[in-house]
């Protein structure tokens, strides 16, 4: 069965090119477009795209709230945030919203179909060389002072330290490097520890630990 993606860019011939580039894939199917948010959410309703591609400055309702409206919805899409510059201001809040990840426009099309294909069976679009920048974003912003989350305590000491890495933006390559095990162990404890702070992915692991304030400062360059 196809992968399903959702198109919402307001420029159309961005639109017609990642067309182009999606349904040239066996696996993977464009079932529809949009020029907004607000058509985006009526699209997705009606269609069940598996995989939302969402512009970040649009007209009428923007990425970000339409990611945050999609994400909070029964068996939500995936949400791919596609952004023009990597500095942009609001990938931050696309991240928190909920978004499994996001591109640059201007990335090879052989990344976009891979980042399509990653978040469809449950992992994040995580580019260090890129993301890392707005990982940096995090380490800025205001963080809970309070109380360590309870719900780390469920953690070993070995999914912490894991979780710590992940929060740096490290692969699970360089994950593996660091603690001399296998990448095989890293991807069994990166699942375990999504599972038992239920985070969906990535994404979500990162933008907890720096609102937890369990991480601080720069990322890992």
């Amino acid at each position: 069965m196809s992968i399903r993606v959702l198109l919402v860019d307001d420029q159309p011939m961005l639109r017609t090119g990642f067309r182009y580039i999606i349904d040239a894939e066996p696996d993977l199917e464009v079932v529809g477009e949009a020029a907004d948010g607000e058509v985006a959410l009526t699209q997705a309703r009606a269609l069940s795209p598996d995989v939302v591609l969402m512009d970040i400055r649009m007209p009428r309702l923007d990425g970000v709230a339409a990611t945050r409206a999609l994400t909070a919805t029964p068996e939500a899409p995936r949400v791919i945030i596609l952004t023009t510059y990597d500095t942009d201001e609001y990938v931050v809040e696309a991240l928190r919203a909920g978004a499994s990840g996001f591109l640059l426009k201007d990335a090879p099309a052989e990344e976009l179909v891979s980042a399509v294909r990653v978040v469809h069976r449950g992992d994040a679009v995580v580019a260090p060389n890129v993301t890392r920048r707005l990982l940096g974003r995090f380490a800025r912003l205001p963080v809970d002072d309070g109380p360590r989350p309870a719900q780390v305590d469920v953690l070993t000491d070995r999914e912490h330290e894991v979780f710590l890495l992940m929060a740096r933006g490290l692969s699970n390559a360089e994950i593996a490097a660091d603690l001399v095990v296998s990448e095989t162990t890293v991807k069994t404890h990166v699942s375990n520890v999504l599972a038992k702070l239920q985070l969906r992915d990535r994404v979500q692991a990162v933008v907890f630990a720096y609102q937890s304030g369990l991480v601080s400062g720069e990322p890992t360059a």
